[in-house]
């Protein structure tokens, strides 16, 4: 059997969904976050998900001590510029900002996403979308 995609990338913007496997205890999930040839982004947008009401401060503890192994993605103005034209391109993305600006930060700093939500990606031709 081979590899999953997700394994072999040098890079990748990871959407929250996988983070969310992560805290569940999946084991690829772990295998993946533990991948040392794989550099891992996120978005500030999945940071803000992952760290919303309510949750405990052993959890907060728990997902910041993970982030800070990975690399933020701010949004700067390349991104917001990305966003702009996003919107503009898919409009069904106007119902899903969060994912617009992922798929945003992706494009504007050519990283393939990683996600187990692949219909909120799939329509965006600008990004790759591998699925989780």
């Amino acid at each position: 059997m081979s590899e999953p995609a997700w394994l072999a990338l040098r890079s990748a913007l990871v959407d929250t969904g996988v983070f969310i496997l992560w805290y569940r205890g999946d084991a690829r999930a772990r295998r993946f976050f533990r991948n040392q040839h794989t550099i891992i982004y996120y978005s500030k947008v999945v940071r803000k998900e992952l760290l919303r009401p309510p949750i405990s401060d052993a959890e907060r503890r728990r997902i910041v001590a993970l982030l800070r192994t990975m690399r933020l993605v701010n949004p700067d103005p390349q991104i917001a510029a990305a966003y702009s034209e996003l919107l503009g391109r898919y409009p069904y993305l106007r119902d899903h900002l969060a994912d617009a600006l992922i798929a945003a930060s992706a494009w504007a700093k050519n990283l393939p996403i990683v996600t187990v939500n692949r219909r909120h990606f799939e329509q965006i031709t600008e990004i790759e979308v591998i699925l989780f």
